[in-house]
């Protein structure tokens, strides 16, 4: 089955959330995203219909999410979506979820500054350990077993790395020209 992809742009309507699972961390929030064009009639530009949906962000995401947005903030978030579906008392109920795969702010509205997440140095061979490796694969929306997809990995040894790295972060330079 072919996966859904979307990239949504909007603001955070509520302060992330975040729990542990028997199958990892996850950050959840809600989102609202309205389309806004210009109307010749009215002599303005007009909101759209609002889309509110729920996010969820598993693992390191999600414990980044938590430390980088709050409610207000408008996001970009790039994942999967699907519904969720489920049994109540009151008969059959579902919901739309996004499950991220990227969330950042929208730099159209203003700017942030990056800080990367250092990781300890471990020896060749021993698998990476603690709680910024959380190497649990993100649960399925169906709470199933974990598909078999392969997850991301940051390079651990900078000998890898595709750019040089500055030795000196505090030092700033513009990335203009």
């Amino acid at each position: 089955m072919n996966d859904t992809e979307v990239t949504v742009v909007g603001n955070v309507v509520d302060a992330p959330r975040q729990r542990r699972t028997q199958k990892g961390t996850v950050t959840n929030f809600r989102m609202a995203s309205n389309s806004r064009r210009y109307d010749a009639a009215a002599g303005g530009f007009v909101d759209g219909p609002t889309l509110f949906i729920d996010v969820a962000a598993w693992n390191v995401l999600g414990g980044n999410v938590v430390h980088s947005i709050s409610k207000g903030d408008e996001v970009i978030v790039k994942g999967t979506i699907a519904t969720d579906s489920w049994e109540t008392e009151n008969g059959r109920r579902s919901q739309i979820r996004l499950r991220a795969v990227a969330v950042g702010q929208n730099l159209q509205r203003g700017w942030t500054t990056f800080h990367r997440v250092q990781r300890p140095a471990q020896p060749a061979g021993e698998p990476p350990a603690g709680p910024l490796d959380d190497r649990v694969p993100p649960a399925p929306f169906d709470d199933d077993a974990f598909d078999g997809q392969p997850t991301g990995e940051d390079y651990i040894d900078a000998s890898a790395a595709l750019s040089r790295v500055d030795p000196d972060p505090e030092v700033r330079e513009p990335a203009y020209g």
